[in-house]
Parts: C-alpha cells; sequence; structure tokens
C-alpha cells in the first residue's frame, strides 16, 4: 500500500525546488535576503477582527456588570480627590468622607457618552490606527528595570540608550501597532529627566502612535512645550496629539490615587488621550475567584471612566481593564499561565459588549530566558486576547520575566507571533475562486499534483505567512549551520538592525533647538 506521505525529493517538480520550498540553496546572506524580502500582499496584517472566543456568557456578562454596578452603588470609591468629589455630586453621584457612591444611572450615562472609537495618531499620519470597534492591534507597554543584553545574555538594569534602541528597533516591525515605553531608564536623577528624556528617545526613534506614563502632573508642561517647539509652535502639538498616556488613577481594592488623578487633569487639559489601567492581582489587591475579580476590576475600570465623564464626556480613553495573577504559592507575579489568558479574554469580551475601546495585557512570559516557556506562555495569552478581540493588546512585544524585563530578541520573535495571530484571526474566505475547482481539475486529470500552479502561486502570498525567524529546514540542513536556535537567530538580527538603523525623524535644527532648552541626556 502507497504511504500517503511517502514523499521524495526527486519527485518535486523543478520550479519548486528552485524557489526554496523543499530545502534552500544559496549561501547564509542569501536566505536572509530571500526572507527580508516582503511579499506582494501582507496576508495577514494587524486590525484583524476579533471577538470569536467568548470566555463568558451573556448571562455571565450581565452578572457581573451587575456586581460592578453593585459595587460602585453600595461600596463606592474610597480616598477620592476633593475636586472629584465636586465634579462627581454635581453630576448625580452622593459622598461621604472621602468616599463616592455612584447610582446606577450616572454609570450608565457614562458609558452611552464615552468615546467609542478614536484615532491614535502617528507623527507619520500614515502609522494612525484607530482604536475600538472589533480590530486588533498589538503593540507594547510595561515599565521593565532590567534588559536583557544582547552580548552577554543576562539582565541589567536598563538605561536611556535602551529605550531608544527599543524604539529604532521596534520602528521596522510592521505588527507592533504602537510602542509605549517598553523598559525605565534608571540612569535619570530627576523624575523630569525621566519623563522628558522617555518622550525625546520615543520622538526620535519612531513616528508610529508613541505611549508613556508622566511619574507627577508637573511634568506634563514641559514636555508639551518641548512637543509645541517640535510641532512648530504653542498649541501645535495639541490639535492632533501622537502620545498617549498610560495612568493608573485607581488604586486597588477600589480606591483613588491622588496623584494619578492630577496627571489624568493636566493630560486633559491639554488634548493627550489616556488608557486608564486598572490592574489588580488576584488574591492579593482584588479576590482571588474570578469571577469576583472581573467584577471588581470592571468596577474600579469604570470609576476610571466616570472620571473622565464629568471631566469632560466622550474624551477618548481606552477602558484598560488588566487583570493581573499572582502565584497564591509564592505571591510572585505570574503572567504567563492559563488564568491570566482567560482573564484578559474575559475582560476584553466585558469592554466589547459594552461598546468600550479595549485595552488588556498578553505576552507577559515569566520566562527569563527565550525558550520554551517564553513560547507557550507568549503565544497561549497573546492568542486568547486576539481571538477575545482586545482592541490594543498592551505588554505583547518584547517582555519578560514577569514584566521585570525587555529583550531586542523577543521584539523580533513576537512579531512573528503576532503575523501568525493575525492569519489565525483572518480565518478562512471561502468562495469560487478559494474553492478551486478548475485548479483540482487540472491537477486530477493533469499533473497528479498542486505544484507550480496559477491557483497555487496566487494563495502562496494571499493565503500564507512565512516566518521570519522560525527554522523550517531539515534537520540535515540545520545540522551543518551549526544548530541555531530562534533566541540566536533574533540575536543576529537585532545586532545588525542596531548597527545599521539610525532614523532621522527630529531634523538637525529641530534637535539642536530642543537640546538647547532641555536637559537631554540621549
Amino acid at each position: 500500500m502507497l504511504d500517503p506521505f511517502h514523499f521524495v525529493i526527486s519527485d518535486v517538480p523543478k520550479f519548486i525546488k528552485d524557489t526554496h520550498v523543499v530545502r534552500r540553496s544559496g549561501g547564509r546572506k542569501d536566505r536572509l535576503a530571500l526572507r527580508a524580502a516582503p511579499p506582494t500582499t501582507n496576508p495577514c496584517p494587524p486590525g484583524q477582527v476579533g471577538g470569536f472566543y467568548k470566555p463568558l456568557n451573556t448571562t455571565e456578562l450581565k452578572a457581573i456588570y451587575n456586581m460592578a454596578l453593585k459595587l460602585l452603588c453600595d461600596l463606592g470609591i474610597g480616598e477620592t480627590p476633593q475636586r472629584l468629589i465636586d465634579l462627581f455630586i454635581k453630576a448625580g453621584a452622593t459622598a461621604k468622607d472621602d468616599r463616592v457612591y455612584f447610582p446606577k444611572g450616572l454609570v450608565e450615562e457614562a458609558i452611552d457618552k464615552a468615546a467609542k472609537t478614536f484615532p491614535l495618531h502617528g507623527r507619520d499620519p500614515n502609522r494612525t490606527i484607530e482604536v475600538g470597534g472589533d480590530r486588533v492591534h498589538f503593540g507594547t507597554g510595561g515599565a521593565a528595570v532590567q534588559t536583557l543584553d544582547l552580548n552577554t545574555h543576562d539582565y541589567r538594569p536598563s538605561t536611556l540608550q535602551d529605550l531608544y534602541d527599543f524604539t529604532r528597533l521596534q520602528d521596522q516591525l510592521d505588527n507592533v501597532s504602537w510602542f509605549t515605553r517598553c523598559c525605565v531608564a534608571t540612569d535619570m536623577e530627576t523624575t523630569l529627566d525621566l519623563d522628558v528624556n522617555t518622550v525625546f528617545a520615543l520622538l526620535k526613534g519612531t513616528t508610529k502612535p508613541v505611549a508613556t506614563s508622566f511619574t507627577v502632573a508637573e511634568s506634563i508642561q514641559p514636555i508639551i512645550d518641548m512637543l509645541d517647539m517640535i510641532e512648530g509652535g504653542t498649541g501645535s502639538f495639541s490639535k492632533r496629539p501622537y502620545i498617549k498616556a498610560h495612568v493608573s488613577p485607581l488604586i486597588s481594592p477600589m480606591r483613588f490615587g491622588e496623584d494619578a488623578v492630577d496627571v489624568v487633569f493636566e493630560c486633559m487639559k491639554h488634548n493627550i488621550p489616556i488608557s486608564n489601567i486598572t490592574a489588580a492581582q488576584s488574591g492579593a489587591t482584588a479576590p482571588a475567584t474570578l469571577a469576583g475579580f472581573l467584577a471588581q476590576s470592571l468596577a474600579e475600570t469604570l470609576a476610571a471612566l466616570l472620571m473622565v465623564h464629568v471631566i469632560k464626556p466622550s474624551y477618548p480613553m481606552v477602558f484598560s481593564n488588566w487583570p493581573l495573577v499572582i502565584d497564591l504559592r509564592t505571591g510572585a507575579f505570574a503572567g504567563g499561565g492559563g488564568e491570566c489568558a482567560v482573564m484578559n479574554a474575559a475582560s476584553a469580551q466585558l469592554s466589547n459588549w459594552l461598546g468600550l475601546p479595549s485595552g488588556v495585557a498578553s505576552s507577559m512570559t515569566d520566562a527569563k530566558a527565550i525558550d520554551a516557556q517564553y513560547g507557550a506562555e507568549k503565544a497561549l495569552t497573546s492568542l486568547a486576547a486576539g481571538l477575545a478581540g482586545g482592541n490594543l493588546i498592551y505588554e505583547s512585544s518584547g517582555m519578560t520575566a514577569s514584566l521585570l524585563g525587555a529583550s531586542f530578541e523577543a521584539f523580533l520573535l513576537d512579531n512573528d507571533m503576532h503575523s501568525a495571530i493575525y492569519r489565525t484571526l483572518r480565518g478562512i474566505e471561502v468562495n469560487d475562486e478559494t474553492l478551486s475547482f478548475e485548479a483540482i481539475e487540472d491537477a486530477v486529470l493533469g499533473e497528479g499534483h498542486f505544484l507550480g500552479s496559477a491557483d497555487t502561486l496566487a494563495a502562496m502570498e494571499r493565503d500564507y505567512y512565512y516566518p521570519e525567524f522560525a527554522d523550517r529546514d531539515p534537520p540535515i540542513t540545520w545540522r551543518e549551520n551549526g544548530r541555531p536556535d530562534a533566541w540566536e537567530r533574533a540575536r543576529e538580527e537585532a545586532k545588525r538592525v542596531l548597527v545599521e538603523y539610525h532614523p532621522e525623524y527630529l531634523t538637525t535644527d529641530i534637535e539642536r533647538k530642543v537640546r538647547d532648552n532641555f536637559n537631554i541626556l540621549l
């Protein structure tokens, strides 16, 4: 009996051999050039439609939402700054001391009037993306204090140079839709130096939409002055803001953080879009039960929306409800497990059910090395978030070591992973052309195979993604090439990019002017 899997190289037409499908020929340089050549058609671009994975049914969604309403109404939010109390009471809330209680009608009014979609501008308009709806975009986040060194392969404190290098590396990665500073420049001596130099490094290294965190509200005006200087005059930046602020105005469980609230007020004064992030931890600052966690976390993120609503209704805010998990045996943060995957997927589902632009977290692997644990945890959490329809999926590029570390190699490998997930979300197009009757007819009545047919050539670019760093060579070729692993291949490419790629997004005159007026340390 003929083995259906018995297929030898001699059976393959010359066309397929010449296109390297069976076995690549030529040197490594030629193969790298072949891999780097972009396809005519991108089979899996960012912005694919999500929402297929629904960990909660409608009854469960309503139960969690109703519990969140009960928490806001009966328990309220504590440690509320006085200027927020005044605005909340004016809008219909009640207060006792520093605790504010929200009626159901006010919560639903805030949801109804919230911005449902809005642009996340790139400094280059061609890189602008739309937030909300059913589209999925992977990006970055995090505040890693350590960088996985390309040369020593060990972790060390992150620096401003690292941040700039991460920024220009990801600038060439199509699947990173926006760039949030992924690491903290620990070599900055003052808060103002940290905040100003972080924004400068972002603008020098990319024209994508970017995001940062402002340590204190007092940093924002100097940064706005710098941005206006870059854009050509007072008020120029606020007309088309291309920086988003990451703020955590709620401290779990159920209280405001005054410093972060001050940052929100100042950001809104300058028209800076906001991701109001809640990041409770299971069994520590939120219930260990997943449903109870989701109810509290939803209530806290709704409180952030209520704050924005009473300051300025319909202001662009990403509803960033990030459930985080700890290992209850040790208390250590655990970002790579199935619990984290399902809760962030459920969070995206809840936000989308309410019609709010959703932000969730994924790819928060606990692995320190670029190894099997790294790949499994990143793929699991990212795919769940994408399938659930998270509009902005944070932390999904470059992060390692339970968000304590960032890796250059990880950015490149994660970019490949995002393509695979976008391809999964894209699904299968079924129509007369793709059902391929003529191609089947030609193969059955003719050559007996589909290799080299017009139908195959068309599908090759339209329907298939070819990863840059996955090794698809046969074992003998892998051995001849020195048995490289994905970490090694990505490291080689990251080093090449950092040597060769130096974007000039700030003109010499503008950069000189900025350096003359601000303490730029890059």
